[in-house]
């Protein structure tokens, strides 16, 4: 990691800058993508710096200082329409740097307009009369990255413009939540000893990947976390769904599976990240978060007993061996790097040795 990195962090109210609590913990500036690391802080450190708020965010990014602190969200057409977000240079994407000429298009998918029960209505909806940065009603409306602009009843996406306003296919105004489980076991050859890579000398990780049926890239098997869902739950509850076809279920196969999740989100695990999360999906004015956590099946023995298959949101369910070469969708690559860090796992291959990992 890069030393010496410059991070200013502007609150709304007074717009001062606070390094000394980015400081506190290192001389190190360390980074977890792609925000600053408390996070990372807490995944290795039970006292870790708890309740840190970024609002808003401008930072050089250690992964490469060129590059602006969200790129995912600033890609066009938008998913699954032809519409193309404004262009917008890296030294414009902070809300605090003004731009007259910035004009986005409004757009929100039909699905999202349709008024399904997990989307918020229109702002304009004289019926509607959210409370942003509270929990309103069973539905959380407070952003894990801290207090959020809301200009002219709509909420301000903390991280900067997207090129693009309204809500695209996100169904809430404000920060959307989601919950990332991150399922790990070491892989093991024929014997039930763990396999190690030749370059690097250390095991390797491996972690149940699916591949979304909605743009056909490889993920975490997360989702949206329900109007009074408990994050413990909703991990859980996705996991089931996604990678094990829940939904699908038998009543006796449902009871003999919750059993076995009960054992395995009982393991060892700790959260890797939470907050805002760079997605294709972003607009000004909603915006993805989410808390991922990793909970490790250190012996195997839990999940030999489980049946891997794909439901709900996945065509396809697997392991999937850890490196540093997995493409994987929105920032999930960032989250499985630390989960396979804190794990001492192989994660850099030596290039003498292969090509890495194909999904």
């Amino acid at each position: 990691m890069a030393r010496c990195c410059v991070v200013r962090t502007a609150t709304v109210v007074s717009l001062a800058v606070t390094l000394s609590a980015v400081a506190a913990r290192s001389s190190t500036c360390r980074y977890f993508y792609p925000f600053l690391h408390p996070f990372r802080d807490l995944a290795c450190s039970s006292s870790a710096t708890r309740g840190f708020h970024l609002y808003p965010v401008r930072m050089a990014s250690c992964y490469d200082s060129k590059k602006s602190y969200h790129t995912k969200a600033l890609t066009s057409p938008y998913p699954g329409s032809k519409v193309e977000r404004s262009k917008i240079p890296n030294d414009k994407v902070d809300w605090l740097v003004e731009w007259e000429d910035y004009h986005p298009m409004e757009h929100t998918a039909v699905s999202v307009l349709a008024g399904p029960k997990w989307a918020d209505p229109q702002i304009s909806d004289t019926n509607f009369s959210p409370e942003f940065n509270e929990k309103d009603g069973q539905v959380e409306r407070k952003s894990q990255s801290g207090v959020y602009e809301v200009k002219n009843g709509r909420p301000i996406n903390p991280v900067g413009r997207t090129g693009i306003v309204g809500r695209g296919l996100l169904g809430r105004w404000g920060p959307n939540h989601a919950a990332d489980p991150i399922i790990t076991r070491w892989k093991r050859d024929g014997s039930g000893h763990k396999v190690s890579y030749p370059g690097s000398g250390k095991n390797i990780l491996q972690f149940i990947a699916i591949k979304r049926k909605d743009c056909g890239e490889w993920a975490i098997p997360g989702g949206m976390v329900d109007p009074g869902e408990k994050i413990s739950a909703a991990l859980k509850r996705e996991f089931s769904e996604e990678a094990m076809n829940s939904l699908q279920k038998s009543g006796a196969e449902t009871e003999q599976m919750e059993k076995q999740l009960s054992r395995l989100f009982s393991q060892d695990h700790f959260v890797v990240y939470k907050g805002y999360v760079d997605d294709p999906r972003n607009t000004d004015n909603a915006w993805m978060e989410t808390e991922a956590v990793n909970y490790h099946d250190e012996s195997g023995e839990i999940m030999d007993n489980l049946h891997l298959e794909p439901g709900d949101d996945a065509g396809k369910v697997k392991w999937v061996d850890i490196n540093r070469k997995l493409k994987l969708y929105a920032s999930h690559a960032d989250f499985i790097k630390v989960v396979a860090e804190k794990r001492g796992a192989h994660w850099s291959k030596d290039l003498n040795h292969g090509a890495g990992i194909k999904i």
